[in-house]
């Protein structure tokens, strides 16, 4: 711009000079006038675009700064995001690893468990099978003894023979009576065939007072003597074990029938021996 500048000057200083040393005519002065206001026309055109491009420059220099900018922002937001995909995809491997153990663990867990629960059920079903068949057997020992307040039950999957203190005693006795020792003597005979049968003697009575008998205070005394007289005779007299046998008292508290009737009272005094099958196996089991 300041080259063009000059050359104008200078132009116009020559066309001075010629016009001092050479008459013009008229025509040709107005010509060099012309062709002055035509540079400087073009002067001023040209300083005008000059102008604007140097805007447009410094317009353009702006906004490459700022692209650079937001192109070093969005290289450090994609390093960050590598960086991030790179740590979940270490963890979620870490963590999967995790789970795939876990789940073998708990599925080996699972499959132990269901091979103790089959055990279990066939040990189950072995000792509802021995009961009933122990059952059968009681009831065919014991059948001339029924009328006479005998029964045979299962309860929890444990066999109850039940005796009505009538069959095995005088009223108010603890000494066994002979019909009484006569369907013990039967019993016996079964339970020395089963020595893999728990037996537990349960005296109970019913809920009046007891009389003046002596050595005998209470129904508590009572049940627990006429129990000791059961498990006696059978130890001693019918050679059962008498490590399988316990006996115990259980006074006016677990009544048959809990009427206070004459035939309710009738049911509640007896002698109840408890016959389970041995489950060692199982005890084992769930230990």
């Amino acid at each position: 711009m300041m080259k063009l500048k000059s050359i104008l000057g200078l132009a116009f200083i020559a066309a001075l000079f010629l016009s001092s040393c050479v008459v013009l005519s008229k025509k040709k002065y107005e010509n060099l006038l012309s062709q002055r206001d035509s540079l400087n026309v073009g002067w001023e055109a040209t300083k005008v675009k000059v102008q604007s491009l140097e805007e447009e420059r410094s317009t353009l220099q702006a906004d490459t700064a700022d692209l650079h900018h937001k192109i070093a922002d969005l290289n450090q937001q994609l390093a960050n995001l590598n960086a991030n995909y790179a740590a979940l995809r270490s963890n979620s491997s870490s963590e999967i690893n995790k789970l795939s153990d876990n789940l073998n663990k708990l599925s080996n867990n699972l499959r132990e468990r269901e091979a103790k629960l089959k055990e279990v059920e066939e040990i189950l079903k072995k000792r509802d099978e021995a009961t009933n068949a122990l059952k059968e057997k009681l009831q065919k020992a014991l059948l001339g003894f029924q009328a006479s307040g005998l029964s045979v039950d299962i309860r929890n999957g444990k066999v109850y023979v039940s005796l009505m203190d009538k069959l095995l005693f005088d009223t108010g006795s603890i000494i066994i009576d002979s019909k009484g020792k006569q369907a013990l003597k039967q019993l016996a005979t079964v339970l020395n065939s089963q020595t893999d049968i728990n037996i537990a003697v349960e005296g109970h009575t019913d809920n009046q007072k007891v009389g003046n008998l002596g050595q005998i205070k209470d129904n508590w005394d009572l049940s627990v003597l006429r129990a000791t007289s059961v498990v006696r005779y059978l130890t001693e007299t019918e050679k059962v074990d008498p490590h399988r046998l316990t006996a115990t008292g259980k006074g006016e508290f677990q009544p048959k029938d809990p009427a206070n009737t004459p035939e309710a009272r009738s049911k509640n005094r007896r002698i109840e021996i408890v016959l389970s099958p041995k489950l060692d196996e199982l005890y084992n089991l769930i230990k």
